[in-house]
C-alpha cells in the first residue's frame, strides 16, 4: 500500500439524506471534487451500498465508483466499501441474502484507516437516516457511531419539508452536529421551490450551503463540475478551504 506523509489536520463529514434517490452521492462527489482540485488529499466512503453489477470479474457499485472516481486518493475498494451488496435493495435484507451480517466495528475499522491516509474523508449514508443494517442497529446508529460532522441533503419535492424536519429531529436525537444542508432539485416540476428552501431555511438550525438545480444530462463527472458551481462547503467544520474557493 502507498505510504503517505503525515498530515497538518484531519477532516471528515458524513452526508445523510432525507431518503434514497435524492442526490446524496451527487453531493459527496461534489464536496470530493471540490477537495481534491483545490490539492487535499481527499478519500471518499460509501461503508454499505446495495445493488453491483458484474463488470470484468469485479463487481462494480456505480455509486462507490462516482465517489472513487473524485477522489484524489487511490485506496482498495475493501476499505472505502466494506459491504459491497449485490442485490438493489433494503442493505439489511441484501446482506441476509448473501449471508453476510452487517458490522459496524468493522466499517469503522475501514473508516480509521481511511483517515490515517487521506487529509480529508467524505463518508456517504446509505438511503435515508434510519434504514436498517442489520436486526438491531441501523444507519443512524451507524452516523451516531462515526460522531462526525452531518451535512443533510434535502430532496426537493413534494413532500420534502416535512421528510426534512423528521430528519433533522432525528439527527439531533442523536446528538450529532448538522453542520450544514444542501437543497437538491428531484422534480424540476415541483410547484414553489423557492418558497419551500425559504421554509426550510427558517426552520433548519444549520448552515444552507445551496441548492443544486435540475441540470441537464451530462456524464457524471461534468454533472458533478455543474453542481460545483451551486454549492459552498466553506463554512462546514474542518472544511480546509478558505472562503469562496469552493469548487
Amino acid at each position: 500500500m502507498t505510504e503517505y506523509t503525515a498530515s497538518p489536520f484531519k477532516s471528515a463529514w458524513f452526508i445523510v439524506g432525507t431518503d434514497t434517490e435524492i442526490g446524496k452521492t451527487l453531493i459527496t462527489a461534489t464536496m470530493l471534487y471540490a477537495l481534491t482540485k483545490a490539492g487535499i488529499r481527499s478519500a471518499g466512503m460509501k461503508p454499505v451500498a446495495a445493488g453491483a453489477e458484474l463488470r470484468d470479474g469485479v463487481w462494480h457499485n456505480d455509486d462507490a465508483d462516482i465517489l472513487a472516481a473524485e477522489a484524489s486518493v487511490r485506496l482498495p475498494r475493501e476499505l472505502m466499501t466494506p459491504f459491497l451488496l449485490r442485490q438493489p435493495t433494503a442493505p439489511h435484507i441484501a446482506a441476509a441474502q448473501e449471508q453476510r451480517i452487517i458490522e459496524l466495528e468493522h466499517i469503522l475499522t475501514c473508516y480509521r484507516q481511511l483517515i490515517g491516509l487521506a487529509d480529508a474523508v467524505v463518508v456517504e449514508g446509505v438511503g435515508g437516516f434510519r434504514v436498517p443494517l442489520n436486526d438491531k442497529q441501523d444507519t443512524a446508529d451507524m452516523a451516531q457511531q462515526f460522531g462526525l460532522p452531518v451535512v443533510l441533503v434535502v430532496g426537493l419535492r413534494l413532500g420534502c419539508i416535512n421528510h426534512a424536519m423528521l430528519t433533522v429531529e432525528a439527527i439531533a436525537a442523536r446528538g450529532l452536529q448538522l453542520a450544514g444542508w444542501v437543497a437538491n432539485t428531484v422534480d424540476a416540476a415541483m410547484l414553489n421551490g423557492d418558497a419551500n428552501i425559504a421554509a426550510l431555511k427558517s426552520r433548519i438550525p444549520a448552515p444552507f450551503l445551496g441548492c443544486v438545480p435540475r441540470i441537464r444530462e451530462l456524464p457524471t463527472k461534468a454533472l458533478v463540475k455543474a453542481a460545483a458551481d451551486h454549492l459552498n462547503f466553506s463554512c462546514l467544520p474542518g472544511w480546509p478551504l478558505p472562503s469562496g474557493i469552493h469548487s
